[in-house]
């Protein structure tokens, strides 16, 4: 099969949808953000790029700090209404129950069967946007979203968003275990 080529735009999808979340001018903001990448596995690095107007950005800035929230399926109009509209115009926060993490402070969205408190190591300037990287400082999970102690994502119904499209779309079977099904081939 040839390949079509596509515009520059495009990008990469599927991306997962969380909310990221900060402390800015003393009240918990989030916004809906999809590009997002754990980046390191000891220590446990996670990045998010955000344009450099957000709102949040000083949040982050000044505490150190931020969250990211992975929320559940039953969240997306939530999530795409703080993606919409600018914590400048509306408190977002009064959309959810916030606590603090116990470790940085950052808020912590409850309705979110899993959520990450981070402390920032880098700011990276990319132009128009900022890559974020945060040093997960604490995990937190609902208990109903756990298997065997871990994440389940089946429990969890997180989504994805596929751009140029703009959809979010909820999460398929499984289709292989990892650092396994490659062992069908043989050499």
């Amino acid at each position: 099969m040839k390949k079509i080529a596509l515009p520059e735009q495009t990008g990469l999808f599927p991306m997962p949808t969380v909310l990221v979340g900060a402390m800015v001018n003393g009240r918990p903001n989030f916004l809906a953000v999809a590009w997002v990448s754990w980046v390191n596995y000891q220590p446990p690095l996670i990045a998010v790029a955000l344009g450099k107007s957000h709102f949040t950005n000083p949040g982050i800035h000044e505490t150190k700090s931020f969250s990211v929230n992975i929320p559940g399926c039953d969240l997306v109009d939530k999530v795409d209404y703080c993606g919409m509209v600018s914590g400048k115009k509306d408190d977002k926060s009064t959309l959810f129950t916030v606590t603090r993490g116990e470790k940085t402070g950052a808020p912590l969205i409850d309705e979110c069967p899993v959520s990450l408190e981070c402390r920032v190591v880098r700011v990276v300037d990319l132009g128009a946007d900022e890559l974020i990287i945060g040093d997960i400082a604490g995990t937190y999970a609902d208990p109903a979203c756990l298997t065997n102690g871990k994440p389940d994502v089946e429990k969890m119904k997180p989504f994805l968003l596929t751009m140029p499209d703009n959809r979010y779309w909820g999460l398929g079977e499984v289709v292989a275990k990892a650092w396994s099904a490659g062992k069908n081939i043989k050499r």
